[in-house]
């Protein structure tokens, strides 16, 4: 029920605002008139003597959330929850059945499994992660004889295991950068199958990936998903399907107002105004500073104490 629920506001409100799905690109987005999604897991920890049916552990407990976010209106397309004892791997053809010709997807290497990877590729998705360090594979072609900037290698390869390369018999593409971490610069590999891309493109593109990261912050520490008011299966359900619905709904007012603040700042003033009759939207467009920038204008009084200006 949480989960119709949840999908019938989400098909309704993009109905009822067709921008609000599509959103707004940013930085690296901008160069791609496709959707852009972000696949990745989290772990929910829950109470392992109260919740054995999510049993995770000897002694720990948990449920895991596999969600397809939309990376312009930030917005989830696909979520399925599940126990954390399943490998990411097992979602994977779920999280992305609904991908079509043209879009673009980004995971991380829990999602790697060739055969899946070759079916979106002939559906004519384009995807960008990152190889598992036991990758068997051979060089065809490299494109590039030295290192260039922050990008060290790009090759196109072949992979040679027997299983490997029956399950994806096409061309790959594996890209080494330098990519800033924690203030750090550290090299990292990315494999897309993508042939046309610049290498900078492929490694901005998963930088992107972080969005996710935050999203999966924002419904556990601001939404407080981390207290469950039940023990059984279906309360936990319910109140994950209740929290993601509370999160599409503040994206949703944010939308309408051009809220430009953090979202924690969003979720603050609507929890503070629950119970107050109050217009929501005005309160919103309306805070904040006023909009412009101020020009300031160097006057010789302002290099003296109040009061001891000299007589000009």
């Amino acid at each position: 029920m949480g989960e119709e629920l949840f999908w019938s506001v989400l098909e309704h409100l993009g109905q009822l605002q067709p921008g609000f799905v599509g959103g707004k690109r940013k930085g690296v987005l901008r160069r791609f008139r496709r959707t852009v999604h972000a696949v990745d897991s989290t772990v929910i920890q829950l109470v392992a003597n109260c919740m054995s049916w999510a049993k995770h552990r000897r002694r720990k407990a948990a449920a895991k959330l596999h969600v397809r976010l939309n990376l312009q209106s930030l917005l989830p397309q696909c979520a399925i929850i599940k126990t954390a004892a399943e490998h990411d791997n097992t979602r994977a053809v779920e999280v992305c059945a609904q991908l079509r010709d043209g879009e673009i997807v980004i995971f991380d290497k829990a999602y790697v499994w060739f055969l899946h990877l070759w079916q979106l590729a002939q559906r004519g998705v384009f995807w960008v992660s990152r190889p598992k360090d036991n990758l068997d594979y051979r060089v065809k072609r490299r494109r590039i004889k030295r290192p260039q900037g922050k990008i060290i290698r790009d090759d196109e390869i072949v992979l040679r295991g027997p299983k490997s390369k029956r399950d994806y018999p096409g061309v790959l593409r594996r890209v080494v950068a330098l990519i800033i971490l924690d203030g750090v610069e550290q090299e990292m590999v990315f494999l897309t199958n993508n042939l046309t891309w610049s290498a900078q493109t492929i490694a901005d593109l998963y930088r992107c990936r972080w969005e996710i990261e935050k999203f999966f912050r924002q419904i556990k520490q601001t939404l407080q998903l981390g207290d469950f008011l039940g023990n059984s299966e279906n309360a936990v359900k319910w109140q994950i399907w209740t929290a993601l619905l509370l999160h599409v709904l503040l994206r949703f007012q944010a939308f309408l107002s051009s809220w430009e603040c953090a979202f924690t700042r969003l979720w603050a003033i609507c929890r503070s105004m629950t119970w107050n009759k109050i217009d929501l939207l005005a309160l919103l467009r309306g805070y904040g500073t006023a909009p412009g920038q101020p020009r300031l204008r160097a006057e010789t009084y302002l290099g003296y104490l109040p009061g001891l200006e000299p007589n000009i």
